[in-house]
Order: structure tokens, then sequence, then C-alpha cells
């Protein structure tokens, strides 16, 4: 049997939850996700995914809380009471643009 090393990482609470609900789905243990991620890091010879900025998606209603909810809204109507509103149209075309289309 091959000899193991332990890693320790800190992850958010929220995050390791949502992994742990989609790998179990898959039947994979968090460990060999980990594993598995290593593995790729060395054949890869880096991250084995792009990292980018992430595109600016609409937020889903049930993902937060009353707290959250209540921050956004009042940025919201701070920033249409100080006009800073844009088109549906320009909404799209900046959106295309972002992902290259």
């Amino acid at each position: 049997m091959n000899r193991t090393s332990s890693v320790f990482v800190r992850v958010e609470p929220k995050v390791k939850d949502q992994a742990e609900l989609i790998l179990n789905e898959l039947g994979i243990p968090m460990s060999n996700a980990i594993a598995l991620f290593l593995k790729q890091v060395v054949l890869n010879r880096g991250i084995p995914f792009d990292i980018k900025l992430p595109i600016t998606k609409p937020i889903a209603f049930n993902s937060l809380n009353e707290e959250e909810f209540n921050t956004i809204m009042e940025k919201g109507i701070a920033e249409f009471s100080a006009g800073n509103t844009i088109t549906a149209k320009e909404v799209h075309e900046q959106m295309n643009k972002e992902l290259g289309l």
C-alpha cells in the first residue's frame, strides 16, 4: 500500500458543504477529490483550469439570507436613486462582450 501524507485545508463552511453534497452524489470522497486535483496540478504543471475574474451573474434569491438580501436591495435602490442605470439592451451587449460572443 502506498504511503500517504496529510493535507490540512481551511475552507469556508458553505463551500465545503456545497462541495460535499455534489461529491456525495458522484460517490467521490472529499479526500479523493482533493487527491485528483493535486494529481492534475502535477500532470498540467499548474492549475488544471482557467483562473479568471468571474462574470457577474444574477444572484439566486434563495441563496441569500435576510441580511444579504437587504444589503443588495439597499445598494440597488441607492444606485437607482443616483441615476446609475443601464438599459436591458446595454446589459445584453455587455454580457456578450464579456463572454466573447
